[in-house]
């Protein structure tokens, strides 16, 4: 359901416990990684028999992995040269174990300062294990040029990067400035923070996550802050009871729509109903009310007024409604004049029930964070990128830069459930944050951000926590966009599109999270 994103310093933790506490030697978890890298080789490869390896390996833990690897290859009858970083007295610990074994078993050791980068030959297979989850910083001139000589070589080679591509930040996904691009990468007990970012999807290939051996009483001991939601978040969808009546499903209460803007909350609507909603209604200006239905039997309104806008007194005739409903949607195409942020701050302060914010009531709560502190307990908020930058105060450019530090800085501003949204969307709240493993182009569509915020209302609705709506419908609504990505690979699919898809993709088998 989630799957433990360890940073490299985490990732150090598990692996000095592992060895110091509970003494399983670091060559054992050292050579259990190797055989499973070579499983990866021998998965997306095949027979190795014959075949040109050349493996790269720096002085690091990483680099013994790679020894260990090329001992392996060795064996089943590939021709292995190992090209180390440092003259071989500098390969000490469990890295220099390996690398006297290497020599034991006459494997070819060519030190890369003596060796012409451009006149390399062409080999089959590319091992890259140069640098570790620890690297940071910029890589060096030198690393630069290797690096982009691996790729050269990797546009006819099948290139396996060993826990992580060289050059990539474990933490930030993100090239430095350059990093190996690699078919596969046999990352080791977990994927690593970095990963499974959205920046380091060209770099990774296909991810293999492969077991070495840390304990889970280490694993449990030392927790991790972040983690991938998974398909097993799909068994919170809540269970189908034959004799379940509508009123039973949950009701949604949608408050938004304006002039020009009355697609918002339909599409709203219609996400909440695909996902399971019993009953919908939207609340809205009188004058609006019919453009907002747009004929759809589906979708109840309550009209509010006689107008066709927003005003503060309107709050009142909701929250003498409240008590049908079981979630709050606010802000859909509900406009940003002076009048609606004040019906929107009336609103908040008086309303006890689960509630989404969502598009202009952030903008909303942007003028006036005061209203922060008079959040209902069970809130969830879904900015993009834009909206978040409002919110801190800062530009969209920052947020992108570093998605997870825009969502801890919001941390300490609130104990309200985080969705900020965009190609791997992270959920937070103040005791996990979890990042979508979905970076989907058809989802990239206006309308996209009403059908993600019906949902996670929907299932608030259905009696789910916040923190598990919030992870549940952005998985959800994920699947979806990668569903449609199918029937429209090229794009051009419409919003409303994202939500008839749900039900379809709720009940469609798809490959779990496996290890190697």
């Amino acid at each position: 359901m989630l799957l433990p994103l360890p940073t490299p310093t985490e990732m150090s933790i598990w692996d000095h416990e592992t060895i110091n506490s509970i003494g399983i030697p670091g060559i054992t978890l050292m050579e259990t990684a190797s055989h499973e890298a070579v499983n990866v080789i021998l998965e997306e490869y095949g027979s190795v028999a014959a075949s040109d390896v050349f493996c790269f390996v720096g002085s690091g833990n990483n680099g013994g992995d790679g020894l260990a690897i090329a001992r392996h290859l060795h064996d089943l009858g590939a021709n292995v040269t190992v090209f180390h970083t440092k003259p071989q007295k500098d390969y000490t610990g469990e890295t220099g174990i390996n690398l006297s074994w290497a020599n034991k078993l006459d494997i070819p050791l060519t030190h890369l300062s003596d060796v012409s980068l451009d006149t390399l030959p062409q080999p089959d297979i590319i091992i890259d294990a140069l640098l570790g989850t620890g690297f940071s910083g910029d890589l060096r001139p030198a690393y630069q040029t290797l690096i982009q000589t691996i790729n050269r070589l990797g546009h006819q080679a099948f290139v396996l990067a060993v826990d992580i591509p060289s050059g990539l930040n474990g933490l930030s996904g993100s090239a430095q400035p350059i990093a190996v691009m690699a078919d596969a990468t046999a990352t080791f007990e977990a994927p690593k923070l970095g990963l499974v970012m959205p920046e380091a999807d060209q770099y990774t290939g296909t991810i293999h996550v492969c077991p070495i051996g840390i304990p889970l009483k280490i694993q449990n001991k030392h927790g991790v802050d972040h983690h991938l939601i998974t398909r097993e978040i799909m068994h919170l969808i809540p269970h189908v009871s034959p004799t379940m009546h509508k009123g039973k499903a949950g009701h949604v209460l949608i408050l938004g729509g304006s002039a020009g803007l009355t697609g918002a909350p339909h599409l709203a609507g219609l996400g909440a109903l695909r996902s399971g909603a019993g009953l919908v209604t939207i609340g809205c200006p009188g004058g609006v009310a019919d453009a907002i239905k747009a004929g759809s039997p589906d979708i109840m309104t309550l009209p509010l007024g006689e107008g066709s806008t927003w005003k503060p007194s309107l709050a009142h005739l909701v929250l003498n409604e409240l008590s049908r409903f079981d979630a709050v949607i606010l802000g859909p195409g509900i406009g940003r004049d002076t009048e609606t942020q004040a019906f929107i701050a009336a609103f908040i302060r008086e309303c006890t029930q689960p509630i989404i914010l969502d598009a202009d009531a952030l903008f909303a709560l942007a003028q006036s964070m005061d209203l922060l502190d008079v959040l209902p307990e069970q809130t969830v908020l879904t900015p993009h990128p834009g909206e978040m930058a409002r919110l801190l105060t800062t530009s969209s450019a920052k947020i992108q830069a570093d998605r997870m530090q825009a969502v801890r800085t919001f941390s300490h501003l609130s104990d309200a459930t985080l969705v900020l949204k965009g190609a791997g969307t992270v959920v937070s709240d103040s005791d996990l944050t979890c990042l979508s493993p979905f970076s989907e182009p058809n989802l990239a569509v206006g309308g996209s951000g009403d059908v993600l915020s019906g949902v996670i209302g929907s299932l608030m609705a259905q009696g789910l926590a916040p923190i598990q709506a919030a992870c549940l419908g952005v998985y959800w609504h994920g699947l979806a966009g990668s569903a449609l990505n199918e029937e429209f690979p090229m794009r051009g699919n419409l919003a409303s599109e994202i939500a008839h898809m749900l039900p379809t993709v709720a009940t469609t088998k798809h490959p779990g999270d496996q290890p190697c």
